[in-house]
């Protein structure tokens, strides 16, 4: 490669990243902190700890229902949901008179720990990282876009820093990291930190392009889940004089178990309106896919299943969109690859900021040559 050339892609691979580059550095930072979210809760809110001395059984979400209806009589369950095995499971119940509240229940011992009203750390984190904290309207957030169009700006750095560091492998088998001088170690560290992160550059990067078109397909309208469709109007039942009683959450939940024998569940939302279903979702240790992949959707007034969600059955896209988080996250082999994920994230904020510096050292500093 000529010298000419060498500097044009040296010029674009820092172009690239320069007018977004306190815009990346915030996503880095921020997903690496959503990373292990759920760790740093389990640190700081001891409420939040699914503490079990004395090996007790998990209990049925069903049963989880029933403490939390018995702990706030007045509210209507939206949802339950389940994180991690050291977490409480946290039932969201709806108030006539007040904002939405979470009951922290211990899965084991059935305690209730806490009743949280307002946003957690894990929900913010999630929301700052994955869209900027954007209002959502109309089915689609700007933050997101924004957020997962940097997907586009990481791949293209990766690209053409392997085109200017000329034999950029021998980083594997003969790392180098000299510290005499600090335009010298930023070369070298920054060189170093972007060889060894290519893995976790083309993940984060080949994922982040995946939520882009995703939400592009949002946007359209264009519908990739297999889940059923909503109950017609002929399967709702009328009546001239009591109102038709739905099937209670619990029985739904020991339904979606008895048809799913196995299924850990992380998600159980009851029906929105007459025609909705009630959703069932969860896993069955498919270390690739996320906590959502496994479902049963069952009618509210019959209590018969309507349909199932599972991985063999679901379209490419459909695939996709379950296979993203655990990648994206690292949640694909627990707290390790969490650890893993949130170290490597610190060195990608790192390459960014080390990046920084060498560009304004050439721009403005006395040093000379190519730091790449």
């Amino acid at each position: 490669m000529t010298v000419r050339n060498r500097r044009f892609w040296f010029l674009l691979h820092g172009w690239l990243s320069l007018p977004v580059w306190g815009l990346l550095l915030l996503v880095c930072l921020t997903g690496s902190i959503a990373t292990i979210s759920h760790e740093i809760t389990w640190l700081a809110n001891p409420a939040a700890r699914a503490l079990n001395p004395d090996g007790l059984a998990e209990k049925s979400p069903d049963v989880w229902v029933d403490i939390a209806e018995q702990a706030m009589p007045e509210g209507e369950v939206a949802n339950v949901m389940r994180l991690e095995p050291y977490l409480v499971a946290i039932v969201t119940m709806n108030r006539a008179d007040a904002a939405p509240a979470m009951v922290y229940i211990n899965p084991y011992t059935g305690a209730v720990q806490d009743i949280h009203s307002g946003q957690t750390f894990i929900s913010f984190m999630r929301a700052l990282h994955g869209w900027l904290l954007f209002p959502w309207q109309a089915g689609y957030s700007v933050g997101y876009y924004l957020v997962s169009a940097l997907s586009l700006v990481m791949l293209g750095s990766l690209l053409t820093g392997l085109i200017v560091y000329k034999r950029f492998w021998r980083a594997f088998t003969r790392p180098r990291l000299r510290t005499g001088q600090l335009r010298i170690a930023l070369g070298d560290w920054h060189r170093l930190a972007g060889v060894w992160s290519l893995w976790f550059l083309l993940i984060l990067g080949l994922t982040g392009l995946w939520y882009l078109i995703q939400a592009a397909l949002w946007h359209q309208g264009v519908e990739f889940e297999s889940d059923p469709a909503p109950l017609s109007w002929q399967q709702v039942p009328f009546s001239d004089g009591e109102p038709p009683q739905k099937i209670s959450l619990q029985q739904a939940i020991q339904t979606a178990l008895n048809e799913t024998p196995g299924l850990q569940i992380s998600w159980v939302s009851p029906p929105e309106y007459a025609q909705d279903l009630v959703s069932v979702l969860g896993q069955q240790e498919r270390i690739f896919y996320d906590d959502y992949s496994d479902g049963v959707f069952i009618n509210p007034w019959s209590g018969e299943i309507v349909g199932r969600r599972q991985p063999q059955n679901m379209g490419a896209l459909e695939k996709l969109s379950h296979l993203a988080d655990p990648l994206h996250y690292g949640t694909i082999g627990g707290l390790t690859t969490k650890i893993i994920w949130f170290l490597s994230g610190l060195v990608l904020t790192s390459l960014l900021i080390s990046g920084f510096m060498i560009w304004r050292q050439r721009l403005f500093g006395s040093g000379k040559g190519n730091p790449l």
